[in-house]
């Protein structure tokens, strides 16, 4: 798929930044590649490779069975000290693949997972029930590439291991509207705990490239996130219905938004019934010129709350923090915290929308009205803006205790002439500057930002070690033809 001319200005912009990261993850890949340490919340008493199990690195051999069958032996291991398995240098062609419980998949710096594009290596599953349909095509949808559900206990991460998800054969049928069944995601686990996804580059995901649903426990860090500008659906982190989770440390450069906290469409949202809550976000940096740095929504009718979001830089991204509902969402968006924002080339600092009409379909219920509440932003700059803000709550259903405090935004030499837009909203600010809209009075007040810590905050991570990994396992007694047989 070729990049349109805005992709290819972007590319060439961020060329550097995008450099300096992965000088940097160059360097801590080689500083642990010595000792092939990782920092993990547990390491496990057993290990082996996936060329154990058969695994060709060629780019080109399907290595779905021998991950399978890797899993499979592995996760015998799971009451004794659980296992890990070395992904080691190579190109690693293979479709989806299911992890288990107290189980390290690791990839070493040089190894690259290659998704296949061939539709047979990805599993038909229905739609999620707090979406009751899929997002894409109402049947269902693909598995994701790295998948598990009911589990606890498990690790993604590697010295800065790439995932491609070659996407671009997904994204042209997406424009074509030839899918059947939703695409599928890069790493995605359903109803588990205790997670970590950490120390990896994932580039070129087929839609969302990171997923936990109905979890808890979830810890993020050092990823560093690529697609093109202009790639459909490509959203980085997409916290769903899960609580206790951080985010921090990463890099999205996006599609769509960086990161979109979600919790369940219209009325199966609403019927399931579970929010995303607890969760903070720190030292994340986003590029994304049609979408948001953080969404809120717009799927969001299980509910959110308790949001923190501090030390966030965006660069030539369309907005900050946005709030994303409709009627017919029900639940809430409350308590929601962000300070210490760098904003860059940006099209609206500040952005709520009251009326994202998406829906599943015709079910929904038109008196279910979002509950948007106690939303409080301080300690922002930002530079070379259009359109300060832009909140428009919703009619009989004003967004209330809206807190702004110590804000600059330098305007594009071309401003909206409009700098505050407010409908159906209620709050004030301080020391903010263009003026704010009359429905923010003045008030002398610093906006607040809670100082306790969240659980997720005191896990505290293992030094683990694949070093010697890499040496044949047969004398363990692992039979991976036989298990490759197994698969088949």
């Amino acid at each position: 798929m070729e990049l349109c001319p805005k992709s290819r200005y972007y590319y060439k912009v961020l060329e550097t930044i995008i450099s300096i990261f992965f000088i940097l993850g160059s360097l801590v890949s080689t500083l642990a590649g010595a000792s092939t340490e990782y920092q993990a919340i547990n390491c496990r008493k057993h290990s082996a490779v996936l060329t154990d199990f058969g695994g060709v690195g060629d780019g080109k051999t399907p290595n779905t069975k021998a991950f399978k069958a890797a899993i499979a032996e592995l996760s015998q291991y799971a009451s004794d000290g659980g296992a890990q398995l070395i992904v080691p240098p190579g190109r690693w062609l293979t479709g989806s693949f299911n992890l288990s419980s107290h189980f390290t998949l690791f990839l070493h710096k040089d190894a690259v997972l290659l998704a296949s594009q061939d539709e047979a290596e990805w599993p038909a599953f229905p739609p999620l029930p707090s979406y009751g349909v899929g997002r894409d095509e109402h049947a269902g949808r693909f598995s994701s590439l790295i998948f598990g559900t009911h589990l606890t206990d498990v690790v993604v991460t590697g010295n800065n291991g790439t995932i491609d998800g070659q996407g671009a054969v997904w994204w042209d049928k997406f424009h074509q509207k030839k899918l059947k069944l939703t695409r599928p995601y890069l790493i995605e686990f359903l109803y588990s705990d205790q997670v970590q996804i950490s120390n990896l580059t994932l580039i070129n995901s087929p839609s969302w490239n990171v997923h936990p649903t109905y979890c808890s426990n979830v810890l993020i860090q050092w990823l560093t996130i690529l697609a093109p500008v202009d790639s459909p659906n490509t959203d980085g982190i997409n916290p769903d219905s899960s609580s206790n989770v951080r985010i921090e440390d990463s890099f999205v450069v996006s599609g769509d938004d960086c990161i979109a906290v979600k919790s369940g469409w219209d009325e199966y949202g609403i019927k399931f019934g579970r929010p995303t809550q607890h969760l903070v976000i720190r030292r994340f940096t986003c590029i994304s010129p049609d979408s948001a740095t953080i969404a809120l929504g717009s799927e969001m009718s299980g509910g959110i709350q308790d949001v923190r979001a501090e030390d966030i830089t965006a660069l030539g991204t369309q907005s900050g923090v946005r709030i994303k509902t409709a009627v017919g969402r029900g639940a809430y968006v409350k308590d929601i915290f962000v300070r210490r924002m760098t904003l860059k080339t940006m099209k609206y600092a500040f952005w709520m929308t009251g009326s994202y009409g998406s829906h599943p379909d015709t079910g929904y219920d038109p008196k279910a009205l979002p509950e948007i509440k106690r939303i409080s932003y301080k300690d922002i700059v930002a530079e070379n803006v259009t359109y300060s803000a832009r909140l428009e709550g919703i009619e009989n259903d004003p967004f209330t205790g809206i807190c702004i405090s110590n804000v600059n935004i330098s305007l594009t030499q071309k401003p909206m002439e409009l700098q505050w837009n407010c409908t159906d909203i209620q709050g004030v600010s301080s020391k903010v500057t263009p003026q704010p809209c009359s429905a923010l009075p003045e008030k002398s007040i610093e906006c607040p930002f809670p100082e306790d810590r969240l659980p997720i905050d005191d896990v505290k991570l293992q030094t683990c070690s694949a070093s010697g990994s890499y040496a044949s396992h047969a004398d363990e007694g692992y039979d991976a033809k036989a298990l490759l047989r197994s698969q088949e």
